[in-house]
């Protein structure tokens, strides 16, 4: 299974170039890594926030979310440093902790349970979604084109909370086989620790993956403007709904005929993976977390492949994702540190409203749409700290500016820190800090 989607991943992905940086001793702590990187869900709750929470700077939001369509739709996450629920990322990103949880949670020690708990406030979520109004999947909450034009705390927002669903009339196959995806995977994380739960996860995953396959269809063709251009289905969704049945063979190949092509020209070359200006950083973490799991798996089958005249093995396509890793947690030209929180050097203005204002407890009253635009082009440091964010990160010329401004650059996103829990728990195993 898990190679599988490795190989289906796998085929978003090509044509990329390595930045360079020299040799650096020592090894980050991927242990302190990993918690952060957990953590930093926290700061993207929404809902009504439980006597737990650790990024206290954090308050309720969004609850009235659903009201405008006379269902609960409270809970879930925001997808960035917007204030707007998009369920097609938020799906992705579970189905990635999910299977980043089950892959390795043997090597995350205490940041297991925290990895649950991050998976279950996506997956309570979606249970309200898949299920508050028969016929019906609800796909989002928040007019992402009014969300925009504002700059605002969570806590604060005013504007409309329009609620977007896919039907029989309105289909939307990709949002759907990816929630189903995140909902099948989650019940397998909860199968032991929470048998009932699990059942509850598997069944709804069963309804709305019928659902996918029975109205066909691309979501953004249903709802337009609401999701593309900040989440179009760009790839189709006829593969998501391939028989499962068939044999993996074609997969692996896949897969390795994937990995061929990123691997670096030769053995000595050093860099961060290039795709992209546009957060770059999402694609590296994605193929990381790809990478460690064809590693493991190849190691337990004692698998080699070859790349022209170049033997593959699974340490070889470790120490290519030890690479990116480092290369986010300050291995790099700068020095710096892509994770918001971890070492000395990290982003300090990165673009995430909530984190760029100042909390409610500090300043009770609220700023407005446009009133917190000060805050936004302030050259200031972000009064809150989203620990644990993965920013879009540098340029292709290893540049980076700390302009919360540029998006591009300095926006994290829960689909980047989704993809790499798995890898920092994987690297967490083999080298102890």
């Amino acid at each position: 299974m898990a190679l599988t989607r490795a190989a289906s991943l796998c085929l978003v992905f090509f044509s990329f170039t390595f930045l360079f940086w020299g040799t650096v001793q020592g090894n980050p702590n991927y242990r302190d890594a990993l918690a952060k990187s957990i953590l930093f869900f926290q700061g993207q709750r929404s809902g009504r926030l439980p006597t737990s929470q650790q990024i206290t700077w954090r308050s309720n939001s969004g609850l009235s979310d659903g009201s405008l369509a006379n269902v609960d739709l409270t809970g879930g996450y925001y997808d960035a440093g917007d204030n707007v629920k998009f369920n097609f990322p938020m799906a992705f990103t579970t189905t990635l902790l999910s299977w980043g949880t089950l892959e390795y949670g043997g090597r995350m020690g205490s940041d297991l349970q925290n990895a649950r708990a991050a998976i279950r406030w996506a997956t309570d979520y979606f249970l309200k979604c898949a299920t508050a109004t028969p016929g019906k999947l609800y796909v989002g909450v928040g007019d992402p084109n009014a969300d925009h034009n504002c700059w605002e705390r969570p806590e604060d927002m005013d504007t409309v909370r329009s609620v977007y669903s896919v039907s029989a009339s309105n289909p939307g196959s990709d949002v759907a086989g990816e929630t189903a995806a995140a909902l099948a995977a989650a019940s397998m994380v909860f199968r032991e620790v929470d048998p009932k739960y699990s059942s509850l996860l598997l069944k709804t995953a069963k309804n709305v993956m019928q659902f996918a396959m029975q109205y066909r269809g691309a979501y953004s063709d249903s709802l337009g403007s609401a999701v593309c251009p900040f989440y179009c289905s760009y790839s189709g969704y006829k593969e998501a709904l391939l028989d499962n049945d068939k044999t993996f063979e074609p997969f692996i190949q896949q897969a390795e005929d994937f990995i061929c092509r990123i691997l670096p020209n030769s053995p000595s070359s050093r860099g961060l993976m290039f795709k992209l200006s546009g957060s770059n950083l999402q694609y590296v973490t994605s193929i990381t977390f790809l990478l460690t799991t064809y590693s493991k798996y190849m190691t337990t089958a004692k698998h080699t492949f070859n790349c022209g005249n170049v033997l593959v093995t699974s340490t070889t396509l470790r120490n290519l994702a030890k690479k990116q890793v480092d290369y986010i947690l300050g291995v790099n030209p700068l020095n710096k540190s892509y994770m918001v929180g971890y070492g000395t050097d990290y982003p300090r203005r990165i673009h995430h409203r909530g984190s760029s204002l100042p909390s409610l407890a500090s300043h009770p009253q609220s700023y407005g749409c446009q009133g917190g635009f000060q805050f936004f082009y302030t050259a200031n440091p972000n009064p809150n700290i989203l620990t644990g964010a993965i920013v879009g990160g540098p340029d292709q010329n290893d540049a980076f500016s700390d302009d919360r401004t540029d998006y591009s650059q300095s926006e994290p996103a829960t689909y980047i820190n989704g993809a790499i829990v798995g890898p920092l728990a994987f690297l967490a195993g083999i080298y102890k800090s």
